[in-house]
């Protein structure tokens, strides 16, 4: 009997295989993210259900393309058979395939039984038209559609579970062809199945008066794109979703990661150790037994990000986190709390004597050395250690006692250790007074300056004065320099107190010359951290015209110590303040090792000999005048003034004149005077101009 295809029909029916081959990979590559759930098994059903709709519809628009010269029809329930066992090859097949990684033996299998499935409900879609006599098949020609059918679903099994691996690149792409492919394989088979077909003359279709052809053919093809549509739609959706929960769980664990760890050095932060050390102290509580705090801070880094840098501190404060952890066990918790400060927690120490030791042993590898991280920057720490629970019982006072503790350590020299004490919290206290009270020092007018006088050793007369900085506070007092000044250098505020101190010496200098008092030099001590501040030249010389005091009235003081950490800038300021009609000072002589060489490049005006070389003229033996004779000496023949400092007895005075030192001061010749009473002195004693 003759047979025809509707070319149209032929072409929608490569149109809907190669859709649901799309749809079934695009289904394969969801389903292997998921882990085993009920979703993954919903999505198994469904997909299967899609996929063998979609497989099964092509099925019957190819036969629908066919036609012979009889009325044909199908029966319902065969046609509804051939869907099933559709909807059950496709499930099995996305099971095979988002399980464990294909062996070749299972590709084999799972291609075979596929394959045979798709065969099978293509002749029983055959089947379905009932005709009368039976269709004959070519033998040669069935076994070629089961092959190709074998052969399609391997390679489709194939290339789903390639596909659905992460990794790839251009997948959508990828997933087009190879859908393609797979259609065309699968229509293939259908086509040969349907070429191996042949109906005698005189057969009559048992089903013709069944499922009406051309409404099944509109119904399959509607019902089939809108369950295919819907299936790729739902899983953009469900990937778009996953996709955005799984970016929400990221950024919150990022965020989570951010609020317990330091983003510098990855060690947990000051929550992080707060929490575990309160669980530490509740665990000790119970067992009796000892939690130590060793809190430490970095010596000498702020001189690191002062001189090379943030970007090196940063590098330096890494290395020494990663060096930190190689010194501790791995049951101790290492933190950064901020800056330079570091804390370890000890949780299982048996003894003050083991807290010790690791004390010593992490102070000494430290300075050691040799770590092989590339930072060629030695840095070591100064530890405090506080101990649950005799140094406290929560980790807010543990925390605060160790770090009392490392300060006293830090007074004690540096790298090296101590135990918290009591007393020590005094100090930590008044410290945090001082440094409140110097924030509101300057806007409330609580600094003051006093002027002790020098007088010149062979006249006596009056040569100039040092301005001393002085601070009175309405509730503690008036602490001695020696106390609040080092707390204004270690906190910074100095700069800015310094500046003062310039500003506030120029009016007293404009105030004395108003009042018709002799010009006076005043010189003016200059901290280290002053020392270390790019523009403080060009400050210092902006108040001065502020002032409208000329440069020549003022002498600043840089201690010997100071100034050879950094000779070569202390030369270049030294030229710098000079070159403006400043002099300058070498103040505590005899403290700081300065080489002739250097001293001879500074090239400063004066400089003062170090009370303690003073105080050494009234001991027996000729030590203590040989070596200010020797100091005298050598700054004469460099073309320098000497000043000696301290002078409280008349026989330092008299040995003083005989040496030929240059000028004096001290409480023998007179003490700090305040401005108006320094401007009596003024009156009463003439100025060598």
């Amino acid at each position: 009997m003759l047979t025809t295809y509707n070319f149209w029909l032929v072409a929608l029916s490569l149109g809907v295989a190669t859709l649901a081959s799309y749809t079934a990979l695009d289904l394969a590559g969801r389903i292997s993210l998921l882990a085993p759930s009920r979703a993954r098994h919903v999505w198994l059903a469904g997909g299967g259900v899609a996929m063998g709709v979609g497989i099964w519809s092509m099925h019957f628009v190819g036969m629908l393309a066919f036609s012979l010269p009889i009325p044909l029809g199908y029966d319902l329930a065969i046609t509804s058979a051939s869907l099933g066992i559709a909807v059950l090859v496709s499930w099995f097949a996305l099971f095979i395939i988002t399980r464990a990684k294909l062996s070749p033996p299972r590709l084999l299998a799972g291609g075979v039984l596929m394959g045979l499935g798709i065969a099978g409900m293509h002749y029983v879609g055959m089947a379905a038209m009932r005709m009368s006599p039976g269709i004959r098949y070519e033998p040669a020609l069935v076994l070629a559609s089961i092959a190709i059918a074998i052969g399609a679903s391997s390679a489709a099994l194939w290339l789903a579970q390639v596909l659905s691996e992460t990794g790839h690149g251009h997948v959508l792409k990828k997933r087009v062809a190879a859908a393609l492919v797979m259609g065309l394989a699968i229509t293939g088979m259908h086509y040969t199945g349907m070429a191996a077909a042949e109906f005698p003359l005189g057969s009559i279709c048992g089903a013709a008066s069944g499922v009406n052809s051309q409404w099944l053919a509109t119904t399959i093809t509607l019902f089939t794109f809108a369950i295919l549509i819907v299936t790729l739609m739902l899983t953009r959706f469900d990937a778009r979703t996953t996709f955005l929960i799984g970016s929400v769980s990221l950024l919150n664990g990022q965020i989570v990661r951010m609020a317990t760890f330091d983003m510098l050095t990855d060690l947990p932060n000051r929550r992080t150790l707060t929490e575990r050390l309160e669980y530490a102290i509740q665990s000790a509580r119970r067992d009796n037994s000892i939690v130590a705090v060793l809190f430490m801070d970095l010596d000498g880094f702020k001189t690191i990000n002062d001189s090379l840098g943030h970007a090196v501190g940063d590098e330096v404060l890494k290395a020494f986190a990663r060096r930190l952890l190689k010194c501790v066990h791995g049951s101790d918790l290492v933190a950064r709390l901020g800056g330079d400060e570091f804390v370890v927690l000890l949780e299982n120490a048996t003894s003050t004597a083991e807290v010790e030791a690791t004390a010593q042993n992490l102070l000494e590898r430290m300075r050691r050395g040799g770590w092989a991280d590339g930072q060629p920057l030695q840095v070591t720490p100064s530890i405090g250690i506080a101990l649950f629970p005799q140094d406290g019982d929560s980790a807010e006072v543990l925390l605060q006692n160790a770090d009392a503790a490392m300060y006293e350590a830090k007074r004690s020299g540096r790298g090296t250790y101590r135990f918290f004490e009591a007393g020590m919290n005094d100090a930590a206290v008044r410290t945090l007074q001082i440094q409140n009270a110097l924030f509101d020092a300057l806007e409330q007018g609580y600094f003051s300056l006093n002027f002790q006088p020098k007088f010149r050793g062979d006249s006596g007369k009056l040569a100039g004065a040092e301005a001393l900085l002085r601070l009175t506070h309405p509730e503690f007092g008036s602490p001695p320099p020696l106390e609040f000044i080092p707390v204004a250098e270690r906190s910074g505020q100095i700069v800015q107190i310094g500046y003062w101190v310039v500003r506030e010496t120029c009016r007293q200098i404009r105030d004395w010359e108003r009042s018709g008092l002799s010009p006076v030099k005043v010189a003016i001590n200059l901290s280290p951290r002053q020392l270390v501040q790019p523009e403080l030249v060009s400050t210092i010389v902006g108040i001065m015209r502020g002032e409208r005091v000329a440069c020549e009235r003022v002498m600043f003081e840089i201690t010997e110590t100071v100034a050879m950490q950094d000779a070569p800038r202390t030369i270049e300021m030294i030229r710098e303040f000079q070159d403006h009609g400043f002099e300058i000072a070498i103040d505590d002589f005899g403290t700081g090792y300065s080489s002739l060489a250097y001293l001879q490049r500074f090239r400063v005006k004066q400089l003062k000999i170090d009370r303690f070389f003073t105080n050494g003229l009234d001991e027996q033996g000729l030590e203590g005048g040989a070596i200010v004779s020797a100091i005298i000496a050598m700054a004469h023949s460099l073309d320098m003034d000497v000043v000696a400092e301290g002078v409280e007895t008349a026989s330092q005075l008299a040995k003083l004149k005989n040496l030929m030192c240059d000028e004096m001061q001290g409480f023998l010749l007179g003490e700090p005077l305040s401005a108006g009473a320094f401007g009596d002195l003024l009156q009463q004693r003439a100025v060598p101009v």
